[in-house]
């Protein structure tokens, strides 16, 4: 079993935990008639879960933004969550052409502070208006000791769910459509999305104490300030690119397990594999974490996005098309490889020990 360095996090035990929970789930499925809200169960590279209500796909993400929450807790700064916590979501429902369109979300509060409260909601308020979403429901639960932080104020978690419906005309992206000499783009990434944070608050903690989030990391910002750069929510540009015509075959949300387990599940139905060598640079927090911590590569690409939140597949001949599009968003986008028929995908990292990686398709 691997451990993430320092945090005691066993990563493979997740994955297990995760995978077995998904299998009790499956088990549900056959409780409902066909095409009537039946998951889709024979579509792989899914990062959402698609329900077919007769003929109607509608997708649905849940997520929350974990750790990263005790940032805010450290700073008081609180309006930059609802950026997370959307793009948890919505995204995973982009990767498969999903357009997000509606999202409920759960404050678990150990006790109630209206301003902390509002500054979280202001914040989720500015992240759909991007995203172009709805918040259709929503509860503040009370669970008292139930729930710990740091600090005297309200400690609390908070979790989402996103729905959305492809949009019309289009049909469910899941991979299948991926060939041999297609090229892979890369979306950068602002910086640590919602991964990773157990691993970085050990190490930053061994590195300056208790109190490392008051430590400064350059004349501009704290550790704490740098860390809770809001992730970047790249649904509703990808959403334009498919109403705009230009064919994605596949997408990757870049998230925990970092680009090769992501995108391998994007590349999951062909079996097709992929060198990417020319992916966006680490930022360099990541890599003074990796620093600090004597973080290995292969761990840091496995924990962190190392600049990259999302990966798209498509036809060279696009490029120029999307590279417009997304510069109206003010979104970086690179050539970041191309698909090879050898199932083995091969990264170009750029972390404090850059190498070759390879990940064989599993």
């Amino acid at each position: 079993m691997a451990k993430s360095i320092k945090s005691g996090i066993d990563i493979d035990l997740g994955n297990q935990c995760s995978r077995t929970a998904y299998s009790w789930a499956k088990k549900s499925f056959s409780h409902r008639p066909e095409a009537s809200g039946n998951p889709l169960i024979n579509v792989d590279g899914v990062f959402s879960n698609v329900m077919d209500y007769q003929g109607v796909k509608v997708g649905i993400s849940s997520d929350g933004i974990g750790t990263k929450i005790e940032l805010a807790e450290r700073t008081g700064i609180y309006n930059t969550l609802g950026f997370d916590l959307v793009a948890m979501t919505a995204d995973d429902l982009a990767a498969n052409g999903i357009e997000a369109v509606n999202l409920s979300n759960i404050l678990d509060v150990d006790h109630l502070d209206h301003a902390i409260v509002d500054s979280l909601m202001q914040g989720l308020y500015e992240a759909v208006k991007i995203a172009r979403i709805t918040v259709t429901g929503g509860e503040i639960a009370e669970l008292g000791n139930r729930i710990g932080g740091y600090g005297e104020r309200m400690h609390f978690n908070w979790c989402s769910t996103a729905t959305g419906l492809v949009p019309e005309g289009h049909e469910l992206i899941d991979g299948s459509g991926i060939k041999p000499g297609q090229i892979v783009l890369s979306l950068a990434s602002r910086g640590f999305r919602s991964n990773g944070f157990s691993l970085i608050r050990h190490v930053l903690e061994d590195a300056f104490g208790p109190k490392w989030h008051e430590k400064r990391v350059d004349n501009d910002k704290t550790w704490g300030e740098a860390l809770l750069t809001p992730s970047r929510i790249f649904s509703p540009l990808v959403t334009d690119l498919i109403r705009s015509g230009i064919p994605l075959y596949g997408i990757a949300h870049i998230t925990g397990g970092g680009i090769a387990e992501n995108f391998e599940r994007t590349l999951k139905s062909t079996r097709y594999g992929a060198d990417l060598m020319s992916l966006f640079n680490a930022h360099e927090i990541m890599k003074t974490v990796q620093k600090i911590g004597k973080v290995p590569e292969k761990t840091a690409c496995r924990l962190w996005n190392m600049g990259n939140g999302m990966l798209l597949v498509t036809d060279e001949k696009f490029l120029p098309d999307i590279e417009k599009l997304s510069e109206n968003y003010n979104y970086p986008v690179c050539k970041a490889g191309i698909i090879t028929h050898e199932p083995v995908i091969r990264i170009q990292s750029s972390g404090c020990d850059p190498q070759i990686l390879q990940y064989p398709l599993t």
